[in-house]
C-alpha cells in the first residue's frame, strides 16, 4: 500500500520543524555511544546512551540545550544526513532520505507513539547509561540495533 503524507509529499529540507520532529520515532538509536575503528573507519552502536538519553524511556532528557550540556551531539539536519552513515537503518530520516518508506511501526503510519517500543525497534529498557561501563570495555557492548529491521 502506497504511503501518503507530508513525509511523501515534500522533501526533507523543505519541512517544518514539527514536520522534522514528528519523523522522529523516539527509538534512541541515534543517541547510543559509538565505537569507530581507527583502521577502517567503520562505527559500532553499543547498548550504552549518552548521559541525556534516559535509559527508560529512549528519549532526551533535555533535548533543547543537547548540545550545550553534550558538545559532540550531531544535531541532525537535511544538509548533513547523506554524510551520517551510522544512523540506523531504522531511522525514518534516512529512509526518507533513501526514497524508502517508513515502516508499520513508525508512529505516523500507528498514531500511536508507543507502537516503536511494543515492535522492538526501541533502545528503551535495553541500555546502560552512560558511566556505567569503563572505557576499556566498551567493545564488549557493542550491538547491532538493526540486525533484524525491514522497512517492507
Amino acid at each position: 500500500m502506497r504511503q501518503t503524507g507530508f513525509w511523501t509529499e515534500k522533501p526533507l529540507s523543505e519541512m517544518t520543524a514539527q514536520e522534522w520532529e514528528s519523523l522522529c520515532d523516539g527509538c534512541g538509536k541515534c543517541c547510543v555511544l559509538k565505537l569507530e575503528d581507527i583502521d577502517s573507519g567503520e562505527v559500532f552502536s553499543t547498548d550504552v546512551g549518552c548521559r541525556l538519553l534516559d535509559c527508560k524511556t529512549a528519549r532526551c532528557m533535555d533535548y533543547d540545550n543537547r548540545r550545550i550540556e553534550v558538545p559532540d551531539c550531531v544535531i541532525l539536519t537535511a544538509d548533513n544526513l547523506s554524510y551520517l552513515s551510522w544512523m540506523p537503518k531504522s531511522c525514518a530520516y534516512r529512509l526518507i532520505h533513501e526514497g524508502r518508506p517508513l515502516p508499520q511501526w513508525h508512529p505516523l503510519i500507528s498514531g500511536s507513539m508507543s507502537s516503536v517500543h511494543d515492535a522492538g525497534i526501541s533502545v528503551a529498557g535495553r541500555i546502560l547509561p552512560e558511566g556505567a561501563v569503563e572505557d576499556d570495555d566498551m567493545i564488549d557492548h557493542i550491538v547491532e540495533w538493526d540486525s533484524t529491521f525491514t522497512s517492507d
